[in-house]
C-alpha cells in the first residue's frame, strides 16, 4: 500500500510538471514579436521574386494558420495544442521541411542521440567514477594524486574545445578519422554498422572527455569524506579487506549522488549536444534544434523542447521509483 501511495504521488508531480513544461513552450513563442507565418511568407515571396496580391496573402495566411495550428484565438490554439500533443504527439508538418512532419523528423533524429550520448554517458559516468573511487581512498598516494590531476585538467576544458583539438589532431596533423562524417542511406547491415561506429568515435570520445572529469572530481571528493565515516573505521579495525571497505562500504554510500547526477545527465541527453553535433555534423536531436532555430521553424522547435522535458521528467520519476533499490534508508511512504 505504501508503494502505490509513493507511486501515485510520484506520477501526480510528474504529470503536472509536463503539463506545466508544455505550457510554458506554447505561450513563450507566442509572447515574441515575430510572426512565423509572416516570415514565412516574406521567405517564400524573396525566393519566388514576386510579390503576391493581398487576397492571394491572405488566403495563403488563413491556409497556413489552419495548418499550423494557429488558427482562432489563443484559447482555442492552446486546447487544440494540448490535444494534439498529449492524445497523438502530433506538433504538425515543419515548417522549414514542409510537408514533413515534426514528428517523423524527431524519430529520425532520436536514435542517433540515444546511441551516441547514452553510450557515452553511461562510459564516462562508470570510468569517471571508479577513477576517482580509488583517487578517493588512496588519496595519499602519487598514483591518485594523478588521477586526480587528469580530472583537474579535463574538468574546465569546455567540451567545444576538446571537440575542436581531437578533431585538429585526429582529423587533420594525425587523419585517423574523417574530417566530416559521412552516413550513407540504407538498410541495416554490419558494414553499416562499422560505417557508424567509425564515424562516430570522434564526438564520443569528446563527449566522454568532457564528462569523464567532472566524475573523478566528483567521486574523489565523496570517497575521501566517506572514508573518514565511523562505520567505515569500525571496519578497518576490524580487519575488513582494503577491496572489501573500498568497494562495500564507500563505494555504495559514496556513489548515491553519482546515480542522481547519472539519471538527469540521460534525462537532458534528449536536449542533444548541441554543439558537438554542430562540429561533427552529427544528425541527432541537438543539430535538429539548431535547424529549428535557425529557420524560425516553431512546429520544430516545439516538438523538440517537448522531447526534452518529457525526458528530463520521466529522469526524475524514474530516479524516484528506483532510489529506495540503491538507499535502504529510504523507504516507499
Amino acid at each position: 500500500m505504501g508503494f502505490v501511495q509513493y507511486f501515485v504521488k510520484r506520477l501526480a508531480t510528474y504529470l503536472a510538471v509536463l503539463f506545466i513544461g508544455i505550457t510554458i513552450t506554447f505561450f513563450l513563442p507566442r509572447f515574441m514579436p515575430s510572426n512565423p507565418i509572416d516570415n514565412y511568407i516574406a521567405q517564400m515571396q524573396s525566393q519566388a521574386g514576386q510579390t503576391l496580391t493581398p487576397e492571394a496573402t491572405q488566403k495563403l495566411r488563413s491556409s497556413l494558420e489552419e495548418l499550423y495550428g494557429l488558427k482562432g484565438d489563443l484559447f482555442s490554439q492552446y486546447l487544440t495544442y494540448l490535444k494534439r500533443v498529449f492524445l497523438s504527439f502530433d506538433f504538425g508538418p515543419s515548417l522549414s521541411s514542409y510537408p514533413r512532419p515534426v514528428s517523423e523528423m524527431i524519430f529520425a533524429a532520436l536514435p542517433w542521440t540515444i546511441g551516441l550520448l547514452i553510450t557515452t554517458t553511461f562510459f564516462a559516468w562508470l570510468l569517471g567514477n571508479l577513477i576517482g573511487l580509488m583517487a578517493g581512498y588512496y588519496h595519499n598516494k602519487r598514483a591518485a594524486t594523478a588521477l586526480e590531476v587528469i580530472g583537474v585538467i579535463l574538468y574546465p576544458i569546455p567540451y567545444y574545445i576538446l571537440a575542436l583539438t581531437l578533431i585538429l589532431l585526429l582529423a587533420f596533423v594525425w587523419p585517423i578519422f574523417p574530417l566530416s562524417p559521412t552516413f550513407p542511406p540504407g538498410g541495416f547491415s554490419f558494414d553499416m554498422v562499422g560505417i557508424i561506429l567509425y564515424n562516430s568515435v570522434l564526438p564520443a570520445l569528446t563527449l566522454v572527455l568532457a564528462g569523464f572529469g567532472w566524475n573523478i572530481l566528483s567521486m574523489k571528493s565523496l570517497a575521501y569524506a566517506t572514508k573518514e565515516e565511523a562505520y567505515v573505521t569500525f571496519a578497518r579495525l576490524k580487519g575488513t579487506p582494503d577491496w572489501t571497505r573500498m568497494t562495500s562500504y564507500v563505494f555504495r554510500n559514496a556513489m548515491l549522488p553519482q546515480i542522481t547526477a547519472l539519471v538527469l545527465s540521460i534525462g537532458t541527453i534528449f536536449n542533444g549536444a548541441l554543439i558537438t553535433e554542430i562540429l561533427f555534423s552529427y544528425p541527432g536531436l541537438g543539430l535538429l534544434m539548431r535547424t529549428a532555430a535557425g529557420s524560425g521553424d516553431y512546429n520544430l522547435l516545439y516538438g523538440a523542447i517537448t522531447m526534452s522535458i518529457i525526458a528530463v521528467a520521466t529522469a526524475g520519476l524514474i530516479l524516484d521509483l528506483i532510489y529506495p533499490l540503491f538507499d535502504p534508508r529510504i523507504r516507499y511512504r
